[in-house]
C-alpha cells in the first residue's frame, strides 16, 4: 500500500472531489445510544498531524477497541511522519496515508474521524463526517464561532452519532474527584472561580507573502475560510493568532480551564460577559490578544474570572495554569491531575497528588489521561457507555470563550440570554456570532 502522498495525485483527488457541505441529509432525529449496532472495533481516521494529531495516534494506538484506518494531512511530510509514528506506537494494521480527508469519509469501513486541524476546520469537517455516517472526536474548541457550536450541538441529535471534544481533563481521576468534592460541599457554597493560563510565546514577526511550499496544499488547508495569501509566518502553529483561521489563547487553552470552572460551579450560560486586553508584548502580525481578562456573571450569585498571558509565564499560586474555586468555607485549587483544599484561615486541609498512572508528555499533560478520554469516546460507540463530556454540555463552555472574544472585539460588555447563550440587544456584537465562508464550503445541516 502506498504511504507517501504525491502532490500531483493529491491535486487530482481534490479536483475530482465535491467541495460542497451538506451533501447528505437526515430524515429524522433519534436517540444516540440506541441506534447503531454493537461492534468490537472503532475504525478511526485521524485528520491533521501538525499538532495534537500525533497524540491522537499515540492514544488510539493504545485504546483496546480502536483501530487507526487512515492518517490524513495536506502536508505530505506530516503524512509520512504520522505513518512512522503509528508504526512506532504499535499500530500493525498498516493504515492508509492520504491527503484528502474525503477519501476517508467515502470509505464505508471507517466508523469515526478524529479531528486535530486548525479551528476553522472543526465544524465544517465534523458536519461532513456526521453526514457521511461517522462518529466524531474533535479537538477543542470544536468551532470557530458560536454559530458553529450551535450547528454541532444540533447535528449530534440530527445524525444520531457520538461527538466528543478533546477537553480531556474531564476524564482525569483527580479532576473528577475534585469536582465531586466541590459538589459535595467541601468548601461550602462555591461562588467564584478563577481560571488562568500563562506561556512565554515569542514574536511571530511580520510575515511575507511567498510561494506555497510544494509539500503543502494551501487551498485545501484554507478550505472553508475566506481566501488569504500564503505567508511565511502562518503554518503550522501561528494560525491560532489570526482571526480568519484561529480564535486566540482564550479559545486555544482557556476552554480547558473555563470548562472546569463552569463544571465546578455547576453553572450553564452566563448572563453577562466582559473582556478586555490587547497585543501588548510584541508588535507583529499577531491579531488576537496576548493578554486578556474576561469576567462571566451567572445566576445564583456566581462568577468566573479568566486571565490569559501568552507572553509572560509567571503563574498564579505557583501554577502556570489552573483553576481555583472559592466558597463560604475555603478554597480548592485544581492543577491538572492534582488538587489542594484550604480553609478560610489559609490552612492546608487536604492535598491530593497526581494519580500514580499519570505519565507526563512533552506538552505537560497526562498522556494516560488522554487514553482515558479517547477510550470513553470509543466505549460510547461500541458499548453505549455514558460520555464524560457530551457535546451539548461542552458547547456551553466553548461559548464562554467565543463570547469573551466578541466582547473584546466590540469593546463592550454583553448581555446574554441564559436559555440559549445568545447575545441580547446588540446587533454589532451579533455580527460576530458567525462568519463568512469561502463559496461552496458553507456548513449546514
Amino acid at each position: 500500500m502506498q504511504k507517501n502522498v504525491k502532490r500531483r495525485n493529491f491535486i487530482k483527488t481534490v479536483a475530482t472531489g465535491s467541495l460542497g457541505l451538506g451533501v447528505m441529509s437526515s430524515a429524522h432525529s433519534f436517540n444516540i445510544l440506541s441506534q447503531y449496532p454493537v461492534q468490537d472495533k472503532v475504525r478511526v481516521a485521524i485528520m491533521g498531524l501538525n499538532g495534537r494529531g500525533s497524540q491522537h495516534i499515540q492514544a488510539f494506538a493504545k485504546v483496546p477497541n480502536a483501530e487507526i484506518s487512515h492518517i490524513c494531512d495536506v502536508d505530505s511530510r506530516a503524512v509520512t511522519s504520522g505513518l512512522t509514528l503509528a508504526e512506532k506506537s504499535g499500530v500493525s494494521n498498516n493504515p492508509q496515508g492520504i491527503a484528502d480527508f474525503r477519501r476517508a469519509l467515502d470509505d464505508k469501513n471507517v466508523d469515526a474521524i478524529s479531528i486535530a486541524l486548525p479551528d476553522h476546520w472543526h465544524t465544517p469537517m465534523a458536519l461532513m463526517a456526521l453526514q457521511a455516517g461517522k462518529h466524531v472526536y474533535v479537538e477543542k474548541p470544536g468551532s470557530h464561532n458560536p454559530a458553529e457550536g450551535e450547528l454541532i450541538a444540533k447535528a449530534t441529535s440530527t445524525y444520531g452519532k457520538i461527538v466528543q471534544m478533546g477537553n480531556q481533563r474531564r476524564s482525569w481521576p483527580r479532576v473528577q474527584e475534585a469536582i465531586a468534592e466541590l459538589h459535595g460541599g467541601v468548601i461550602g457554597k462555591a461562588y467564584y472561580a478563577r481560571a488562568w493560563y500563562t506561556n512565554s510565546r515569542q514574536s511571530i514577526g511580520f510575515g511575507k507573502e511567498t510561494q506555497v511550499p510544494d509539500w503543502l496544499d494551501f487551498e485545501l488547508w484554507q478550505g472553508p475560510a475566506p481566501r488569504e495569501a500564503f505567508r511565511d509566518n502562518l503554518i503550522h502553529y501561528n494560525w491560532h493568532w489570526f482571526w480568519n483561521w484561529g480564535t486566540g489563547e482564550i479559545v486555544n487553552n482557556g476552554v480547558h480551564f473555563l470548562d472546569l470552572a463552569r463544571w465546578g460551579l455547576n453553572v450553564d450560560y452566563a448572563k453577562k460577559v466582559y473582556s478586555s486586553g490587547g497585543r501588548y508584548h510584541f508588535k507583529d502580525d499577531w491579531q488576537t490578544p496576548d493578554t486578556q481578562i474576561a469576567s462571566f456573571d451567572f445566576e445564583a450569585d456566581k462568577s468566573i474570572l479568566w486571565e490569559g498571558r501568552s507572553c509572560n509565564r509567571r503563574g498564579i499560586n505557583d501554577m502556570g495554569s489552573g483553576v481555583s474555586f472559592h466558597g463560604e468555607n475555603g478554597t480548592l485549587e485544581l492543577l491538572d491531575n492534582s488538587y489542594k483544599i484550604y480553609d478560610n484561615s489559609n490552612k492546608l486541609v487536604k492535598s491530593a497528588e497526581p494519580t500514580s498512572n499519570t505519565v507526563v508528555n512533552q506538552q505537560g499533560a497526562g498522556f494516560d489521561m488522554d487514553i482515558a478520554h479517547f477510550t470513553n469516546f470509543t466505549n460510547a460507540i461500541t458499548k453505549g457507555e455514558k460520555q464524560i463530556s457530551p457535546y451539548q454540555e461542552i458547547v456551553k463552555s466553548v461559548m464562554l470563550c467565543h463570547l469573551a472574544n466578541i466582547s473584546y472585539r466590540t469593546e463592550r460588555a454583553l448581555e446574554i440570554d441564559q436559555s440559549s447563550g445568545r447575545i441580547l440587544h446588540d446587533k454589532k456584537a451579533m455580527k460576530l456570532w458567525g462568519r463568512e465562508y469561502e463559496k461552496g464550503w458553507e456548513p449546514k445541516i
